[in-house]
């Protein structure tokens, strides 16, 4: 049996919706995070530094995440991205909070709270942001079933 070529094993990779997302994810991270700490070295408070890194990256991201990783990027789903957004930070802030009173500063705080919300914006915009709804699902291939023209 000859070996799959990079190229192929590549593709089928980057075709996975969890890659797809970490890959946006961690330009829409590191973008965020920039804008946090640069908040922070201006001596804003921490929640309200990740507040402003959210609302700029939650722009970009929306379009980004619902074209690539969801295929689904219509406007109309913009505000279930806020309010899933909303959750996210809330729960983030939370966590950054309880850091802050274990005694770590705010950067690192910032920098542990990441992988949380990562998989929590997951399950969130899958799930709940860009579903298909079940009256629009496509049915599963079935190869026993032809498709009538």
């Amino acid at each position: 049996m000859q070996p799959i070529p990079l190229r192929l094993r590549l593709h089928k990779r980057l075709n996975n919706q969890f890659l797809r997302f970490i890959a946006i994810g961690l330009i829409n991270t590191a973008f965020s995070y920039s804008v946090y700490a640069f908040f922070i070295y201006l001596g804003l408070n921490y929640a309200l530094a990740n507040l402003l890194a959210l609302i700029f990256g939650i722009l970009f991201s929306f379009k980004m995440q619902g074209r690539f990783v969801f295929m689904n990027s219509g406007n109309h789903l913009f505000w279930r991205f806020l309010l899933g957004w909303a959750v996210i930070y809330l729960a983030t802030i939370t966590l950054i909070g309880q850091f802050i009173a274990l005694g770590l500063n705010a950067y690192v705080s910032g920098a542990l709270a990441l992988p949380f919300s990562t998989v929590l914006s997951y399950l969130l915009q899958k799930y709940f942001v860009f579903r298909t709804p079940l009256s629009n699902a496509q049915p599963m291939n079935n190869p026993s079933q032809e498709k009538l023209p």
